[in-house]
């Protein structure tokens, strides 16, 4: 039974919520239970969509718990710690389904590091988000350094993180770190109204666009188009595309089966 965490589907969509008052900060508890709830997900064959949200107006997460840090200073031999969260932050980043983080309060931190291990960003418009751990005499550790620059681009990744000042809903939109801001309170409907789109379609299709868009991102053009070609054939294996094809010929609207 999680303690941290509320997952509740409907109609193709999963929606996980952090329970972890005020803040909702990251603490390894919470870590694994995502790690646990999105390896539950990834076996659901009812889920197509996954959302991952924070409870109440205050924060989404505002970053890690600093009640953990004081254990940490002075030690030596603490990186495999670090690679447990990454271990369950990367498989949240690779999950074989559309992800979308709805944004509903201030997103610092390990918070922002979260969110940027999802596809896509919706933003609430009283939303601060940034990366203060500068502040502390830290850094960001959680793949910040290396998700952020790909969103964002280099200069001003920097920028946010050596400065540590947050930004508003309305500028991550402006520099592409969140894909759409909406009022307050609107987070969650839509985020459902884009994830019963996404959900309509194929999950077979749906992660290999994401599998093709991930991979290519790391290699030069030649072989990612060469990486494309090889999902592309995977794709036609599939019994959707046989039923997606159908339905086109036939003039109706496809009943996708996701194998």
């Amino acid at each position: 039974m999680a303690q941290f965490l509320q997952v509740e589907k409907q109609n193709g969509t999963a929606t996980i919520t952090i329970n972890n008052p005020p803040l909702n900060v990251m603490n390894s508890s919470v870590v694994e239970e995502l790690y646990q709830s999105f390896q539950a997900l990834e076996k659901d064959h009812e889920v197509v969509t996954v959302i991952l949200t924070g409870s109440g107006s205050k924060a989404f997460m505002a970053g890690a718990d600093i009640k953990e840090f004081p254990n940490l200073i002075g030690k030596a031999g603490i990186k495999s710690s670090f690679m447990e969260t990454h271990k369950v932050l990367n498989y949240i980043d690779q999950f074989n389904k559309p992800t979308i983080a709805v944004l509903n309060g201030l997103t610092y931190g390990g918070g922002c590091e979260l969110a940027l291990t999802c596809d896509i960003r919706i933003a609430e418009e009283h939303v601060q988000i940034g990366l203060p751990e500068i502040k502390l005499g830290l850094f960001p550790g959680g793949g910040g350094t290396q998700r952020l620059p790909r969103v964002v681009g280099e200069s001003k990744a920097k920028e946010l993180m050596f400065t540590g000042d947050p930004i508003t809903a309305a500028e991550a939109e402006k520099i592409g770190l969140v894909n759409k801001v909406v009022p307050t309170g609107e987070g969650l409907t839509a985020a459902s109204d884009l994830a019963r789109k996404i959900s309509r379609h194929s999950l077979q299709a749906l992660s290999r666009i994401k599998k093709a868009v991930d991979d290519g991102a790391n290699l030069p053009l030649e072989a990612s188009i060469e990486r494309e070609a090889e999902l592309f054939e995977e794709v036609f294996q599939t019994e959707d595309i046989k039923e997606g094809v159908s339905a086109f010929i036939e003039k109706r609207r496809p009943v996708f089966t996701h194998r």
